[in-house]
């Protein structure tokens, strides 16, 4: 497949479960996908496609809470926030400080982002899922600040397979993944989900179609996807520890809550040797809409946002002469996009007129350059360095009234621009049992269109600067033991300048900054051929590094306060066993440490562990049984905790609960 660049053996028993005997699954080379070199500095963690038909996620969460320093906060639905060695983050942060990838590329344009976009790429089916911890901002750009996830669709050369489950939540999924002759594959995945909460119904469909060509001389693959959802949503409970309380844990303060969102992409790869080196081009297309209610606000406004965009990324690898190889890119991207927000009913406060708060379109123009050399020092030194530049031209024009309406602010049409450099330094060390390595990467994030555009009373447009963050860590990975254990352990630091976020009184604040440090430490061990254990630890502490004007007691921000919904602890453990050539069983287990619910550390909440258990049983033919049960334990747990204007909130985690489930791989 085109967009496969190399194999790698790195930590598989720790990636895949394990298989029969007369297969030891730690041997197998797990494939690495996209444009980074094999064995570039830096943390990496790969969820091959075993791993994802195993855990039959029904919620982006479920398999990529799998990864080390991974914690994706399942709310309502299929909504959910982000965090990747990063707190939990929301608004503009949360849109923009992850990039999101499909086949290499980005699924929206840099600065339409959504705290939502999980929803988007097939996980459901996906070969492959590739995360990156820490910035890639000097290869891919603008919004891959905390890290970057790449989702890698099946083509011909990936086994079929078709799989319907039910859980006794009242959940109903099919999946389909299967060819249409020898260079085209379909994708289907499709959800009805009753809701276990009142009044959470909700339908899911996602499609998509790769196919392979020689075009015109060009090793070619091209793809279609396209996503739907239909969600009725609920709202946070409140009270002290609310999540406990079996009363209130299925009810849904806002019944009239709503989310539907549609997607669509076209992408393709053409790669072709050109002079001494190879040249890759992907062109691509990308068109969203979302329609929600803002249950989480107190005015209960309703947005609707959309945008459509596309360009061409760039790349060109060649080794002229000597020990240095040479990748250079150019990309561009133009979008147009566009924000309504209206308030259907009065409010009492005069902070919230009712009416239309925002409306407005943004056309975004986007050019970037950017070159890396990889150069062999020694027979065992590498050293690898890149740099980017980037530029990010903004047209915004309104239809709403400008001026400040109670809390909401609607500027004058203007332009704006940012163009930043964002460079990167990695150093590699190889040992007869894996490497060392040290690396340094800065982060960059063009402010959000909502950033600049959707503010509020006490902002000034224009104010709002580039976000970046320096990062650097030093790591260890490889093998021993004969290759029964496998290890990647990493040590980091981060700065974080221009943090733009939402308070939980809902108030913008522009200015932040921000100190993170951790360690990410992930083993598998193969006791046998038939038994493995794999698992992750992360320890981190994110603290702010500015003080803030108490505009509200609850919302002192001072230095060194830790920051919200940023755990110190997270760790994810699983054992497999082949009990037998037909029968696999696991047990897995979750673990998300304590945090502050506010900036102004005043609330916290306790933390939680989550057990689940798996079983499979191959019948002839290639037709599995499984089972899967979901929290083992019934433990009382909240996917998120938050204090939001003075109220301790939660979104309670799901009750135990069992998947019942076919696969047939063909």
């Amino acid at each position: 497949m085109p967009y496969r660049t190399g194999l790698l053996v790195i930590a598989a028993a720790m990636l895949a479960p394990s298989a029969p005997a007369e297969a030891p699954q730690r041997l197998d080379p797990v494939e690495v996908y996209g444009d980074r070199p094999e064995q570039a500095p830096g943390s990496r963690a790969i969820l091959d496609a075993q791993l994802i038909a195993d855990t039959a996620a029904d919620r982006p969460a479920e398999i990529l809470n799998q990864a080390p320093a991974v914690n994706i906060q399942m709310n309502s639905g299929q909504e959910h926030l982000i965090s990747i060695r990063s707190p939990v983050l929301t608004g503009g942060a949360g849109q923009g400080s992850f990039l999101i990838l499909e086949n290499g590329v980005p699924i929206r344009s840099p600065a339409f982002g959504n705290v939502n976009s999980l929803i988007e790429p097939h996980h459901e089916v996906a070969d492959a899922i590739e995360i990156v911890r820490g910035p890639a901002s000097a290869k891919y750009g603008s919004n891959a600040v905390h890290g970057l996830l790449n989702f890698i669709l099946p083509d011909t050369s990936s086994a079929q397979s078709l799989r319907l489950s039910y859980t006794s939540l009242e959940r109903l999924r099919g999946d389909a993944s299967v060819n249409l002759g020898s260079a085209t594959r379909l994708n289907l995945s499709l959800m009805d989900d009753a809701g276990w909460r009142d009044d959470t119904q909700s339908q899911q469909q996602k499609l998509s179609l790769v196919t392979q060509a020689d075009f015109a001389g060009w090793d070619a693959s091209f793809w279609l996807a396209a996503s739907s959802l239909n969600q009725e949503t609920a709202s946070f409970i409140q009270g002290p520890r609310a999540y406990e309380d079996d009363a209130l844990r299925e009810t849904n303060p806002n019944p009239e809550a709503f989310r539907d969102a549609w997607s669509a992409r076209l992408g393709g790869r053409l790669s072709r040797d050109v002079g001494p080196g190879t040249l890759t081009l992907l062109p691509n297309l990308h068109s969203q809409a979302m329609i929600f209610s803002q249950h989480f606000l107190p005015y209960g406004g309703v947005e609707k946002n959309g945008h459509t965009g596309g360009g061409v990324l760039a790349r060109y690898e060649f080794t002229p002469t000597g020990p240095v190889r040479w990748r250079l890119g150019a990309d561009t991207d133009f979008a147009t996009g566009y924000l309504r927000e209206i308030q259907p009913t009065p409010n009492p406060s005069p902070n919230f007129p009712q009416g239309i708060h925002y409306d407005y379109t943004v056309d975004t123009q986007v050019f970037a350059l950017w070159a890396e050399a990889d150069w062999q020092l020694t027979e065992g030194v590498r050293l690898l360095a890149g740099l980017r530049g980037e530029t990010h031209a903004y047209d915004y024009t309104t239809d709403a009234p400008t001026g400040i309406n109670g809390r909401f602010n609607v500027p004058e049409n203007r332009t704006d621009d940012f163009t930043f450099l964002t460079p990167k330094l990695g150093l590699v060390w190889d040992q007869p049992w894996g490497a060392l390595y040290a690396n340094y990467a800065r982060g960059a994030r063009a402010p959000q269109v909502s950033d600049l555009y959707r503010l509020q009373n006490r902002q000034v447009a224009g104010e709002i600067d580039t976000e970046t963050l320096d990062s650097l860590e030093i790591g260890a990975r490889g093998s021993s033991f004969g290759g029964q254990l496998d290890f990647d352990i990493a040590l980091w630091g981060m700065e974080k300048e221009n943090f733009f976020f939402r308070d939980s009184d809902g108030l913008n604040v522009p200015d932040g900054s921000t100190r993170h440090i951790g360690i990410d430490v992930q083993a598998g061990w193969a006791f046998t051929d038939t038994l493995s254990a794999k698992g992750n630890v992360a320890w981190s502490e994110q603290t702010y590094t500015f003080n803030r004007p108490v505009v509200a007691a609850r919302e002192r921000i001072t230095s060194g306060n830790l920051i919200d919904t940023a755990p110190q602890w997270l760790a994810d453990a699983r054992f497999d066993w082949q009990a037998s050539d037909a029968l696999r069983l696991s047990l897995t287990a979750e673990h998300v440490g304590e945090y502050f619910m506010d900036p102004a550390n005043t609330a916290r909440y306790p933390g939680h562990t989550v057990l689940g258990a798996r079983a499979g049983y191959t019948l002839p033919g290639g037709l599995e049984t499984f089972l899967i049960i979901r929290n083992l334990t019934d433990e009382k747990y909240a996917d998120r905790a938050d204090l939001g204007f003075g109220n301790e909130r939660y979104f309670p985690g799901e009750p135990v609960n069992a998947v019942f489930g076919l696969t047939k791989t063909f």
